[in-house]
């Protein structure tokens, strides 16, 4: 049972990224909780933590560390008790939390598609003959290659607002966000087109909000149980332990995607090589309550499939 509830003298104190969307998920987390027991914005703090995944943005996340870069100095200070809570986008979280943290509760997902992003060209299948496109993504880069090797790619990081200007100014003819990003920033319209998920497979988690706690604060652990998405945690949990099996990360191409009908999961995979110039797939369903399980297995039949040297990184 909840004991204390958020005050404006003992605010909640919910850690980010400073990036617009980043602040835009930890603005919606606080909008649910203060729509589940009825406080005023005042009961919540939104405290913006400086991560190095922000601060160098001329290098590929596999050179400088992987994902947790866009996580470390928001879970120090979580586990420092500088804040209570973190909000994180669970595409860019590792599988792993540090000692004494948990994550527990999804907001319900957001549009899980990649968009394609350009000024000229209206879809993916019109770019043309060596086109340069910018992505920081190992999992696109490597999707682009197994269907377009006549592309050239280069690395694109940062917000969608650097994005944008770095198409303007002509570095490349165009790129790719995740639709849920745009969607939630009031910029659905810069997609020119969303690319379905079966002809490329998200990133793992994309499209959903998670926020974490420190793993003995139960009155924390109340108030975040009023929010959470449980459909969200199905899936999510059928795709993260794929991921944790084929020990995803920056330097991993991998993308998956789980939906549910009723109690029935469906869970597909992807790995490539980091080339692209192979990709191997495969699906499981089963149900509900066997959702690690079923991830776990088919990360076991995709690693089964894999001759050797596919994973060039190891």
């Amino acid at each position: 049972m909840m004991q204390n509830l958020p005050s404006p003298a003992q605010p909640l104190k919910i850690g980010t990224r400073g990036s617009p969307l980043a602040l835009w998920q930890a603005h919606e987390v606080r909008r649910c909780l203060m729509a589940a027991f009825d406080l005023p914005e005042t009961a919540f703090e939104i405290c913006v933590i400086k991560v190095m995944g922000d601060q160098i943005l001329d290098k590929a996340l596999k050179d400088i560390g992987g994902k947790g870069l866009f996580t470390r100095e928001i879970e120090e200070a979580l586990l420092d008790g500088g804040i209570d809570i973190a909000v994180h986008s669970m595409k860019d979280m590792p599988t792993v939390q540090p000692g004494g943290l948990i994550l527990d509760c999804y907001l319900p997902r957001e549009d899980v598609r990649d968009a394609f992003v350009s000024p000229h060209v209206a879809r993916l299948a019109d770019l043309p003959q060596g086109a340069v496109v910018g992505s920081s993504s190992l999992r696109r880069r490597a999707q682009l290659r197994l269907k377009r090797p006549d592309l050239q790619l280069v690395e694109f990081r940062g917000n969608v607002q650097t994005r944008m200007k770095k198409l303007n100014d002509g570095v490349a003819v165009a790129t790719f966000l995740a639709m849920a990003g745009l969607n939630r920033l009031g910029m659905a319209h810069m997609a020119r087109s969303a690319i379905e998920t079966e002809d490329m497979l998200p990133a793992v988690a994309q499209g959903a909000i998670g926020v974490e706690r420190r793993l003995g604060d139960t009155n924390t652990a109340s108030l975040l149980a009023a929010i959470h998405d449980i459909p969200t945690g199905h899936r999510l949990a059928a795709e993260r332990a794929m991921l944790a099996r084929l020990d995803g990360s920056c330097e991993t191409p991998i993308a998956g995607l789980a939906t549910l009908e009723g109690d029935t999961l469906h869970l597909r995979g992807e790995i490539l090589r980091p080339d692209g110039s192979e990709s191997i797939t495969g699906q499981r369903t089963g149900p509900v309550a066997d959702a690690a399980a079923l991830g776990t297995a088919l990360a076991d039949e995709l690693l089964g499939k894999a001759p050797d040297g596919f994973f060039s990184w190891r």
